[in-house]
C-alpha cells in the first residue's frame, strides 16, 4: 500500500508521518515539495505518485488571518482536498481528509453529531466545510475525521505552547471561559486515524464523516488551569500566579468563534472499539514529552 501524507510541517502532519512510516510505504510532503495553493502541482503530484490512500494533514489554520485572506484559505481548505479528491477517484484510491468543528455555528448545547446541519461563522470554517463537500462530492472512498483544539509537540504553535511560554513570561492570564470545546492531543489523532486506514480501504468500506476529538469537554479557561496545574507538577520553569476567567466580548477578535463545539466520538469509538483517551491524560503525556530535561529524570 502506498500512502500519500500531506501537511508533514504541521504538528499534527509530523505526528502522522512515524506511525504511518510502520504501516506502509509513505510519501510525506511539506508545503516546500507541494504547494497546495498550486492545483497543477496538486494534480502532477498525485499521478506521479500514485498513492492507495491519501491522508490530507495539510491547512490553512489562521482563524484570524483566514477573514482577510479568504481566497488563500479557500485554496489550500477547499479547493485542494477536492483535487485530491478528484485524483483519488481517478487512480481508484481513497482519502482520508482532516477537518474541524469550526463548520458548526455553536448553538447547540449538546454534542455535535456527524449529521448535525453545518453552519460556520467565519471565513476558516467556510473554507474548510468547502474542503469537506469537495471530498465528499468527488472521491467514493473518502473518510472526513473532524477534530477540535488541537495540540502537539510539533508545528509551530498551539494554544498548549502558548500557556507554556505566557506562563513563563507573565504573572497573570486572561482566558476565555464561555468556549467550550474538546481538546484533542495529535498523538492519540494520529493513532486514531491510522487505526482507521483499513476500514476505509476494506471491500466494504467505512466512509463518510467521523468525529474524532478526547473525552470531556471544557474551557478554555478550564484547559488553561490545568495546564499551568500539570505544568507546574513537572517542573516547568513559571513565574505565573492566577489565570483569571474572562468572556469572548472581553477578548474581541475578528473571526467569531463557536460558543459550543463539543463533536461526538461515538461513532468513531464504536469503530475502533474504544472511546479516546480522556483529555487531561492526554495532556499529561504530551507535557512529560516536553518537560524539562531535570523535571522528566524526577
Amino acid at each position: 500500500m502506498r500512502i500519500l501524507l500531506t501537511g508533514i510541517d504541521g504538528q499534527l502532519g509530523s505526528e502522522l508521518q512515524p506511525i504511518l512510516s510502520t504501516l506502509s510505504d509513505v510519501t510525506a510532503l511539506g508545503r516546500s515539495r507541494l504547494d497546495l495553493s498550486q492545483p497543477d502541482q496538486i494534480r502532477q503530484v498525485m499521478q506521479a505518485i500514485r498513492p492507495d490512500v491519501v491522508v490530507n494533514a495539510a491547512a490553512y489554520t489562521g482563524v484570524d488571518t483566514a477573514e482577510r485572506e479568504m481566497d488563500r484559505a479557500i485554496a489550500i481548505n477547499g479547493t485542494a482536498p477536492t483535487i485530491l479528491a478528484e485524483e483519488a477517484q481517478k487512480l481508484g484510491s481513497s482519502i482520508i481528509h482532516v477537518s474541524t468543528d469550526y463548520v458548526f455555528d455553536g448553538s447547540k448545547n449538546t454534542p455535535y453529531l456527524e449529521d448535525d446541519p453545518t453552519g460556520p461563522k467565519g471565513a476558516y470554517g467556510q473554507s474548510k466545510l468547502a474542503g469537506e463537500l469537495g471530498v465528499s462530492n468527488n472521491c467514493d472512498r473518502h473518510l472526513i475525521v473532524r477534530t477540535a483544539w488541537v495540540y502537539g509537540a510539533g508545528g509551530k504553535g498551539n494554544f498548549v505552547k502558548t500557556m507554556l511560554r505566557l506562563g513563563a513570561e507573565r504573572e497573570e492570564l486572561r482566558v476565555v471561559m464561555d468556549q467550550v470545546g474538546c481538546p484533542t492531543w495529535t498523538g492519540d489523532l494520529a493513532q486514531a486515524i491510522a487505526q482507521l486506514i483499513p476500514y476505509l480501504c476494506a471491500p466494504s468500506p467505512t466512509t463518510g464523516i467521523l468525529h474524532y476529538t478526547n473525552s470531556g469537554a471544557i474551557s478554555w479557561y478550564d484547559f488553561a488551569v490545568a495546564i499551568v496545574e500539570e505544568a507546574a507538577a513537572l517542573g516547568f520553569p513559571l513565574t505565573l500566579k492566577r489565570v483569571v476567567p474572562i468572556t469572548t466580548a472581553d477578548y474581541p477578535t475578528p473571526a467569531q468563534r463557536p460558543a459550543y463545539s463539543v463533536l461526538s466520538g461515538q461513532k468513531a469509538a464504536d469503530i475502533l472499539g474504544h472511546p479516546a483517551p480522556h483529555w487531561r491524560a492526554s495532556l499529561r503525556k504530551l507535557l512529560h514529552d516536553l518537560a524539562p530535561v531535570t523535571a522528566s529524570a524526577r
